[in-house]
């Protein structure tokens, strides 16, 4: 009986177990998902909406807190979850990922997760690496939109023209309708969209790794909106941090000049861009005029959310990779709105089902134990064929 783990029953924790149980079950019939998260209305909320999508009942809850470190006294319910489990799924933000992946490793469980900051990415495959030898226990960090499908596109182009003189990757998830201050809606974790706001980016610069800082290199950027069966809209893109992942590490002096932006609405930078120089996106605690400190970051995020969370979004997203090898040119362009039959936004079901597919890959030996980060590890000729089955649609335009 194959066992899945699902820990962080949120926005997209639930989408990734809706995708476990229709194409990780549906081939395995006789298999159970456990549900782990640390609010008990949370776990019964997700639960009878699985149920109600699937009619599978193969469901068990477990309230129990993730730690941040494995040496935490408190962790007994969550290793038992991982050692009576196959594969794993953390939806969970990114601060927990180092201690799940030491406990996966310990339990033999394969791992995955929705990553989004680069170092700690690269703690987890350097810990994964220590304990392959002899194991059988797949660790795949950064699964989800961006990074995730991102790298795995990047390798897709890498693969099918070789050595590339450039890799450009435009990405954004976006309210149908722009609205609010800043024309966006808060999709996901609000920490997540920080981090990639703050800070330094890797790329590549003549196919060596650099770093330039985020909110940088503004660009227009055209979007097929009619297309796609939407109003026209004008973008814009600037750079952004850990979206691009492992993936500078992997293809220095294979790929000359690799970079990624973010994809907004026209003006969201200038009126985001405030924010940033003001510094309300600092981590050092500041002390307050009426007594007490307060973390920037934390105030930050707190009004985000109080802002431009919604409940009932309407939202897309849109992914694009273009490379260039002499006069052969390889674009690929992923663009998804939220399923009327399901009801989970673009922004679920593209990061969810991005990472699902990796970690089923694992069982279904499309993606390699062992190789190190995804865009080493996945097929992505099969990636791009699971992306499609699960109604994800990518356009595949190759030139010259």
């Amino acid at each position: 009986m194959t066992t899945f783990l699902v820990m962080g029953l949120g926005l997209q924790g639930t989408a990734a177990a809706h995708d476990l149980i229709v194409n990780g079950l549906g081939k395995r019939p006789d298999g159970r998902i456990l549900l782990l998260d640390n609010d008990s209305s949370r776990l019964e909320v997700a639960r009878e909406r699985l149920v109600q999508l699937t009619g599978c009942t193969a469901l068990e809850t477990i309230v129990a807190d993730a730690p941040v470190d494995p040496k935490d006294g408190a962790t007994g319910p969550v290793r038992e979850a991982l050692g009576a489990a196959d594969a794993a799924m953390n939806c969970l933000p990114y601060r927990f990922s180092e201690a799940l992946t030491t406990m996966a490793l310990d339990a033999g469980c394969h791992i995955a997760d929705l990553g989004g900051n680069t170092a700690i990415v690269r703690r987890q495959l350097a810990l994964a690496a220590e304990h392959w030898a002899g194991k059988d226990t797949a660790v795949l960090p950064d699964c989800g939109l961006m990074p995730g499908m991102g790298n795995l596109f990047v390798a897709h182009a890498v693969r099918t023209l070789g050595s590339c003189e450039e890799v450009r990757v435009r990405c954004g998830g976006l309210p149908v309708e722009p609205s609010g201050p800043l024309d966006y809606a808060l999709l996901f974790n609000v920490y997540g969209l920080i981090n990639e706001y703050f800070g330094r980016a890797q790329v590549l610069r003549g196919g060596a790794l650099d770093e330039v800082e985020t909110f940088t290199e503004l660009e227009p950027v055209g979007i097929d909106f009619p297309g796609y069966g939407l109003p026209a809209r004008e973008c814009e893109a600037f750079i952004t941090s850990g979206g691009l992942s492992t993936t500078p590490w992997t293809f220095a002096g294979e790929v000359g000049e690799l970079d990624y932006k973010t994809v907004r609405y026209r003006g969201h930078f200038e009126k985001f861009k405030l924010l940033v120089e003001l510094g309300l996106l600092g981590e050092e605690e500041l002390g307050l005029l009426r007594g007490g400190a307060a973390v920037p970051r934390d105030v930050l995020a707190t009004l985000l959310e109080r802002v431009l969370a919604q409940d009932e979004v309407e939202d897309l997203a849109f992914l694009r990779c273009s490379a260039r090898r002499g006069d052969q040119r390889l674009v690929l362009e992923m663009f998804d709105r939220r399923s009327a039959e399901t009801g989970f936004t673009a922004m679920e079901r593209t990061t969810a089902y991005s990472a699902t597919a990796c970690l089923l890959g694992v069982l279904e030996g499309r993606t390699e134990i062992g190789r190190g980060p995804i865009e080493v590890a996945v097929d992505t000729d099969w990636y791009l064929e699971e992306l499609g089955k699960r109604g994800i649609s990518v356009k595949v335009d190759r030139t010259g």
